[in-house]
């Protein structure tokens, strides 16, 4: 059954008669007719008594005309729902972010994006890159942000490649230096965050190519705690420029982290192929304003 037959039988009752519903349809009397008798011969029932120059329902005709005008009402009220998706009146924008960094790099897209668009809701999950990849590949959230390199599996829009930083003591004998290699340190103790978090493996990776591994001080999830830790003397930490500008106190102070190859390149990732709905793609072109902006 096709919507334009069911239409012209509205507009035909409606505008009382073939001439007049052709006129609102913009299309000749003759293929209001045809549209009607298809209507007709696919329902196997009379719709119109057509008496000459004017047309009264039948008793089927009353109840198709009645079904018919809840149909187009519908399909027109799924049209206005989609108009308002694409619109970015409505929505949900289904979110992955990583315990670290996050409040630097998206707290200000947040907001924006909250401004911007009133009408969508922000389903978000905070866990390590690993989980939130697992997450994306099961279709619970539309994006992630992740550390550099990703899976194949994933496409990806870059949102910042920051420095990576020694965090030490004032006193320590590296505060004198302008910058540092990962082989100056390998007699140090390390200060690493909590197994699940990304940036640890990115750390050991690079220290096994240059042939050692580094000594575990402690580890921790709070960012706080490490910087306490590391201002105590206990060992050295390493984390992005970025972080540790927002971040510095009294005793404490950093090296730039001189590797190749070494950095805190972060991404937005999505499933290759996937289906990014409108609030994700607004948010990918909100965030990748922003950071050129900052850039």
């Amino acid at each position: 059954m096709e919507f334009r037959n069911l239409l012209a039988l509205v507009e035909v009752v409606q505008q009382g008669g073939f001439s007049a519903a052709a006129s609102v349809l913009f299309t000749s009397q003759s293929n209001v007719s045809k549209a009607v008798r298809q209507l007709e011969d696919e329902l196997g029932v009379t719709l119109l008594d057509r008496n000459g120059h004017s047309s009264t329902l039948t008793d089927a005709g009353e109840i198709v005309f009645r079904r018919a005008q809840h149909i187009l009402a519908s399909s027109e009220d799924m049209m206005g729902e989609l108009d308002e998706l694409r619109g970015l009146r409505r929505g949900i924008l289904r979110l992955g972010l990583p315990l670290f960094g996050s409040s630097v790099l998206f707290a200000p897209a947040f907001a924006q994006f909250r401004t911007l668009y009133p009408g969508i809701k922000i389903t978000l999950v905070e866990h390590g890159s690993k989980r939130l990849e697992e997450l994306l590949m099961r279709g619970e959230i539309d994006l992630a942000a992740s550390l550099m390199p990703v899976s194949p599996e994933f496409e990806w829009q870059d949102v910042r490649n920051e420095q990576l930083v020694v965090l030490l003591q004032e006193t320590h004998p590296f505060a004198r230096y302008d910058a540092v290699q990962l082989l100056d340190l390998h007699d140090e103790p390390f200060i690493f965050f909590a197994e699940d978090f990304a940036l640890n493996q990115v750390i050991m990776r690079s220290c096994a190519r240059r042939g050692f591994k580094p000594k575990v001080a402690a580890r921790s999830g709070q960012i706080d705690f490490i910087l306490g830790l590391a201002r105590a003397g206990l060992g050295l930490a390493i984390l992005p420029k970025l972080m540790a500008d927002q971040r510095m106190r009294s005793g404490l102070t950093y090296v730039p982290l001189n590797e190749p190859g070494l950095s805190w390149h972060i991404g937005l990732i999505w499933r290759k192929g996937g289906y990014l709905p409108h609030a994700a793609r607004a948010w990918l072109e909100l965030v990748q304003t922003i950071h050129t902006e900052a850039d």
